[in-house]
């Protein structure tokens, strides 16, 4: 459930009706956090409360986005919210693993607080297993997108008009049958589910994903949060210099020591 700030002076919660709710899946390479925290740091989010379960592993950390030492000391925990009203934007921010048998809960919870809470659409950002790709997954882009029925019939020519290329289904039993079909999203955490909570309530949303393996996995949120940004325009993008828009928040110099080129710093 969502917890407002407590800012002080008695301020209402905050009105997400209309708004887009942009979220991670926890998946292979943890490549949706990374992105969400790109998007986090430049477009300058403020926080407005957290969201409170009991299906996630409990953590507190400093600020990941500081700016000074002023706020680098403020405290983050495992699912933060963040929003932006100039852009009808809001932001949920998960830091830690789901614990077992807590992936249905979570849906549940976090769907009931989308409808609650009026806002117009839902986007996951996840990944998926490289390696276990079909053959048909392997051709071309990396990159994948999923639409329930109900934002297809919004935007569903918008991403023909992007040349995006739809999450393939795969056969349910390879190598005997090749008629049944179905969704299968290796390493990518709630994605599945979630995706299918959503298409039987009624709910407009949309998976962005991107096949990976684990390792540096920092190209790989440049790519993915480049693809959420062709569809949105969340900031202007140059072509001739990928990925250079997007302010790296202070956080990753501890996650990643020397493995950032200190031009991104």
């Amino acid at each position: 459930m969502f917890i407002p700030c407590d800012r002080g002076g008695g301020s209402a919660a905050p009105d997400f009706k209309g708004f887009t709710l942009l979220m991670p899946a926890v998946s292979v390479g943890n490549v949706g956090q990374l992105a969400i925290d790109l998007v986090i740091s430049t477009l300058n989010m403020t926080k407005v409360g957290y969201f409170y379960t009991d299906c996630l592993v409990p953590m507190v950390g400093n600020n990941p986005y500081a700016t000074a030492e002023e706020n680098s000391t403020e405290l983050s925990i495992n699912a933060e919210v963040y929003s932006l009203p100039s852009k009808k934007l809001v932001v949920l921010q998960i830091r830690s693993p789901f614990i077992k048998n807590k992936y249905r809960p979570f849906c549940e919870t976090l769907l009931s607080w989308v409808k609650s809470s009026n806002c117009a659409r839902l986007i996951l950002l996840s990944s998926s297993h490289a390696y276990q790709r079909d053959d048909e997954q392997l051709l071309g882009t990396p990159l994948r997108y999923l639409l329930t029925p109900d934002l297809e019939i919004t935007v569903g020519g918008r991403m023909q008009e992007l040349n995006w290329k739809e999450m393939e289904k795969v056969a349910a039993y390879p190598g005997i049958s090749d008629t049944d079909k179905v969704l299968h999203i290796p390493g990518g955490g709630i994605t599945k589910l979630l995706f299918t909570e959503s298409c039987s309530k009624g709910i407009q949303m949309a998976v962005l994903l991107k096949f990976c393996s684990e390792g540096d996995n920092i190209p790989d949120a440049f790519v993915l949060v480049n693809y959420l940004n062709e569809w949105l325009q969340l900031i202007k993008s140059d072509v001739s210099t990928v990925g250079s828009e997007w302010k790296i928040p202070s956080s990753w110099r501890l996650l990643f020591g020397n493995g950032l080129p200190p031009a991104l710093f």
